[in-house]
């Protein structure tokens, strides 16, 4: 599928604007609640359990189907018959608490009232009684109790307890990282209408229709064909709309399918943020050894995951974060343990990085500890740990890094950031200042892509092209707002030489292309760019000899579309719609399906191997200043600089490269999901759990796209994944509030300080180096004279 380079007036590789640019700014888009209403809707409400852990000893919902304006009441004990289990890979996430309650705000059942008021008043009459059960809330008690939603995993290479016994120096510690509400713009939600025949249409707001399609074909007892699930865009995903959408579409399914009504279900945000699932908070666990140098010669690392409840897609997550272990340097002897541990919480789901941010927080904090027991910038140790391109270029599960560009990415990004100078011209200042604290950090970013389960790594379009020369595309991909529409259209357009304005997108549904893949992975563009591509590419043959023989042109080869036109050589044979219009009276085919799936990709049961067809890389340099006295920071100055291949359009990509790097720093500064004892979560609104807003943004922010990037490997126009690697460049922000806290001990020790780093948790940090530094000045005074 070697594309050639876009030429002619091309519409790839140009930084076109979001399709629905205009419409996002003026309010116009049309999202799930905004769907015209049906005549006749109905609303939902799910009554959530209000224990973390217990038997359900009653549940009388008479009164609840007794109340005014109820239409339908949905139980466990009503989806018996079929299934309450929709468990994307593994059993486990439930529709509704059977019996057992496993997490604080799990629906108990659902009513469909004429208003979404009447539904709350009604569920407000059902009677429920528990009995409080034991309940595990952290990871640690989860291995002691050997409380798992899927087996721990274990791979590496080498001799790692050799290694470390030899090696010249030895740490050992422990870091942790929090989880992260998704807070897409938009919440869940699901119109379900009936049709004909026990046909449902069921508009989503979901990252993968093809799976509610399923999901709600298993709990009816249908078969797929009888729901179809349609998308024209979510306002935000990030993952959480992965699988459980799936949650909300079934139970207004459900109801719909039982009422003979349409039925809508829409989360306000207290219940979206405590009924659905976040990334998963890692405790990750290490012994590393070392040279003088500051180059790894030994590695044992125990990430443990907390996945909440059920396994959702924790399996996967874990492994992407075994995979990511690594980040950017070869390790040596090397061993990876994997703990997927069960808590009695909401069940935790994909977010964007999937994982591979977790895997990377430990090996940089690893890097931070050997900088500051070597006394060595921990810019020099990182670069000595860079992986290698012809040795030191095989990570622990096997695969060969043979697109190495780190160093220089590394270069390009320091000749312009000035970093020794202001490296010592920040000491200089922290010298100077008791209270103000600077700190600087470059961190990199190497990012496998391609979903770590074999096989969704395939796609599927559909592209007709109509007599005036118009030409519709549908794929399986789901917009969120990350331009993914906008890119696949402009593959089609540049095959056919045609505007973009000349390609329309059509809503994302499962009765035009089936059995999809979840637009996630950061290979939407890779993988429905390529159908897409093939589609296109099907019609564009069978017009070629149509061409040939009505023009009278020698070869095939010198046809070229272009312009809105077909030519020969300098001779223009007509526009497309001229060109389609011979070729509809010749009896060709003007529609065609494509398909890709992605190559190369091979792992064995453990999942070593071959697991990624390409890795897209990124480096960091942020800079930061802390009050020592209240924990407050901020960001003074962010330099990116981002491969993203061939960029497909560097208007998009650029986008989502600003804002992958803002929401990873609100990830690891100040968004905290906080639980009670109980197992409560109390940062259920806007108004306690904060996202990074605009004026949280320095000043003085700089990213830029790798000009000389290229992907090695046979992707769409060679371009690169763009969705979630420079997620993890935010690293740098989290880096650089460390490189500030040294500075209070003079950068002897590596501050105390786990992500998210609230202004609380970098107050307490810097109290914590502030008390060592007096115990080195207490210890370094001159023993008293007799």
């Amino acid at each position: 599928m070697d594309q050639p380079t876009p030429k002619h007036n091309p519409s790839a590789r140009q930084p076109i604007a979001h399709d629905s640019a205009h419409k996002h700014v003026t309010g116009t888009a049309r999202y799930g609640d905004d769907i015209p209403e049906p005549r006749g809707l109905l609303h939902t409400y799910a009554f959530p359990a209000e224990r973390t852990h217990a038997r359900v000893s009653r549940l009388d919902l008479s009164a609840v189907r007794a109340a005014p304006g109820v239409a339908a009441v949905v139980s466990a004990a009503d989806l018996a018959a079929t299934t309450n289990d929709i468990g994307p890979v593994f059993p486990g996430d439930q529709v509704f608490a059977d019996g057992e309650v496993l997490f604080y705000g799990q629906p108990l059942f659902a009513v469909a009232a004429e208003s979404i008021a009447a539904a709350r008043r009604a569920a407000g009459r059902a009677i429920v009684e528990y009995v409080d059960l034991p309940a595990i809330l952290t990871t640690d008690a989860a291995i002691d109790a050997e409380a798992f939603v899927v087996p721990s995993k274990t791979w590496g290479q080498g001799d790692p307890d050799r290694a470390l016994a030899s090696a010249p120096h030895r740490l050992s510690g422990r870091t942790t990282v929090g989880g992260q509400e998704h807070f897409y713009l938009e919440g869940q939600v699901a119109l379900a209408v009936p049709g004909e025949d026990g046909d449902l249409l069921v508009h989503s707001s979901t990252q993968h229709p093809s799976e509610v399609q399923r999901a709600i074909a298993h709990v009816l007892g249908r078969a797929d064909h009888a729901v179809t699930v349609e998308n024209r865009r979510m306002g935000g995903g990030f993952g959480g709309k992965e699988t459980q959408g799936a949650w909300f579409a079934v139970i207004a399914a459900w109801l719909a399918a039982a009422t003979g009504r349409p039925v809508k279900y829409r989360l306000d945000r207290d219940d979206d943020m405590t009924m659905t699932g976040k990334r998963h908070p890692f405790v990750i666990d290490y012994d590393v050894g070392f040279d003088a140098d500051g180059r790894i010669v030994a590695l044992d690392v125990i990430q443990a995951a907390d996945c909440g409840y059920a396994p959702d897609l924790s399996h996967s997550i874990a492994d992407r974060a075994m995979y990511h272990a690594d980040n950017a340097y070869y390790l040596g002897d090397v061993r990876v343990t994997s703990h997927r541990c069960r808590t009695h919480k909401v069940s935790n789901t994909a977010f964007r990085g999937f994982g591979g941010p977790q895997g990377m927080i430990g090996i940089e904090e690893i890097i931070e500890q050997i900088a500051r027991a070597t006394g060595l910038d921990p810019l020099t140790v990182r670069r000595r740990n860079y992986y290698g391109t012809e040795n030191r270029n095989r990570t622990p599960y096997g695969m060969t890094v043979d697109d190495n560009i780190l160093d220089p990415l590394t270069d390009e990004l320091l000749a312009s950031v000035d970093y020794a100078r202001r490296r010592a011209a920040i000491a200089d200042d922290n010298a100077a200042n008791a209270v103000l604290k600077k700190g600087l950090a470059f961190t990199p970013v190497k990012f496998g892509i391609s979903f770590t389960s074999k096989f969704l790594n395939q796609a599927g379009a559909l592209v007709l092209v109509y007599l005036d020369g118009s030409v519709q595309l549908n794929h399986g991909g789901t917009e969120m707002g990350q331009g993914l529409h906008t890119k696949v259209a402009q593959v089609v357009a540049e095959v056919f030489g045609l505007d973009f304005e000349r390609v329309r997108i059509t809503a994302t549904n499962t009765g035009k292309v089936p059995n999809t893949s979840p637009t996630a992975a950061s290979s939407g563009s890779d993988l429905n760019g390529a159908a897409a591509y093939n589609a296109a590419r099907k019609i564009v043959d069978r017009l070629l000899p149509v061409i040939r023989d009505h023009f009278d042109v020698p070869s095939e080869d010198a046809i070229r579309f272009g312009e809105n036109a077909v030519h020969a050589g300098p001779r223009r044979l007509g526009s497309f719609a001229d060109i389609v219009q011979i070729a509809h009276r010749a009896r060709v085919q003007l529609s065609a399906a494509g398909f890709y799936a992605t190559p190369k990709i091979e792992v064995d049961a453990l999942g070593r191997g071959r697991p990624f067809f390409y890795f897209a890389y990124g480096v960091a340099c942020s800079e930061v200043v802390i009050d020592t006295l209240t924990g407050e920071h901020r960001m003074t100055r962010v330099d990116i600089l981002h491969d993203v291949g061939k960029s497909l359009n560097p208007a998009i990509d650029m986008g989502q490269i600003e804002g992958g790097f803002i929401q990873g720093v609100g990830w690891l500064t100040t968004e905290e999901n906080v639980w009670d004892a109980s197992g409560k979560l109390l940062t259920h609104a806007p108004s306690t759990y904060k996202i990074p807003v605009a004026s949280d943004v320095c000043a003085r922010f700089t990213a830029r796209i790798y000009e000389r990037g290229e992907n090695v490997e046979d992707a769409v126009y060679r371009s690169k994944a763009v969705g979630e690697p420079p997620f993890m460049l935010s690293l740098s922000v989290l880096h650089a509030l460390k490189d500030a806290l040294a500075a209070i001990d003079g950068y002897r020790s590596a501050a105390p300080l786990n992500a998210p780093a609230t202004p609380e948790a970098v107050l307490a940090a810097a109290d914590a180096m502030a008390e060592r530094a007096a115990r080195r000045s207490i210890s370094a005074l001159p023993e008293p004279a007799e």
